[in-house]
């Protein structure tokens, strides 16, 4: 399954990418296959590993900032493998080139 999911803290201040960086780094530490964007992380993986995970992060946050908001879209196909650069290769060959991506 693929989950993106984006996680704010709340009443820290402006400047976010140090609070963000924290909960990257567990990402990056998890072992799940995982593509940064600007926006929002997709981490590729099964049910239990990638919620455990998402929650990992969620609580982590939660520890930083007074409140804390986090999104999550899951994308669960049955049988799928390799998905979080599956989609991008799938769209590319439809359109015949390479696009700019995260």
């Amino acid at each position: 399954m693929l989950a993106s999911f984006s996680i704010i803290p709340i009443g820290v201040g402006e400047e976010l990418k140090t609070h963000i960086a924290e909960v990257i780094s567990l990402v990056s530490q998890s072992g799940l296959d995982y593509k940064l964007g600007a926006m929002q992380t997709t981490i590729e993986g099964d049910l239990d590993d990638v919620m455990f995970l998402i929650m990992e992060c969620h609580n982590h946050m939660k520890a930083l900032a007074p409140r804390v908001l986090t999104t999550i879209t899951i994308d669960d196909r049955k049988g799928a493998v390799d998905r979080i650069r599956g989609k991008i290769r799938d769209v590319e060959a439809v359109l015949g080139k390479e696009l700019k991506h995260e």
